[in-house]
C-alpha cells in the first residue's frame, strides 16, 4: 500500500496537514491532520510498504510494543482508506 500521489502534506503552523491536488480536491473525504507518529507513517506510504514493515518500523521509531503500535497503524490506515488517500 501507498499514499495516492494527487495528495500532498503541508506544515501549517504546528500541523501536518493532507491537502487533496488536482481532480482529488472534489473527492476528499473529510481533513487529516497528522501528528508526529502520522507523519512518520505518512512518510513511510509514499512508497509501496507492507502492513508488517510500517509496523516494525514503528515499533523500532517510537520504542511502543506492538500490540500499541498495531492498533494506533490499523487505526490511521482506516482513516486514511476513508479519506481516499491509499493506493492499494
Amino acid at each position: 500500500m501507498k499514499i495516492r500521489k494527487d495528495f500532498l502534506v503541508r506544515k501549517i503552523a504546528d500541523s501536518n496537514i493532507v491537502v487533496p491536488v488536482g481532480e482529488r480536491v472534489a473527492d476528499f473525504k473529510g481533513m487529516m491532520t497528522l501528528n508526529k507518529t502520522g507523519r512518520f507513517i505518512w512518510d513511510m506510504l509514499l512508497n509501496e510498504v507492507s502492513f508488517d514493515e510500517l509496523l516494525g518500523a514503528i515499533v523500532d521509531k517510537f520504542e511502543v510494543d506492538e500490540n500499541t503500535a498495531r492498533a494506533d497503524l490499523i487505526e490511521f490506515i482506516n482513516s486514511a482508506r476513508e479519506s481516499g488517500v491509499l493506493e492499494e
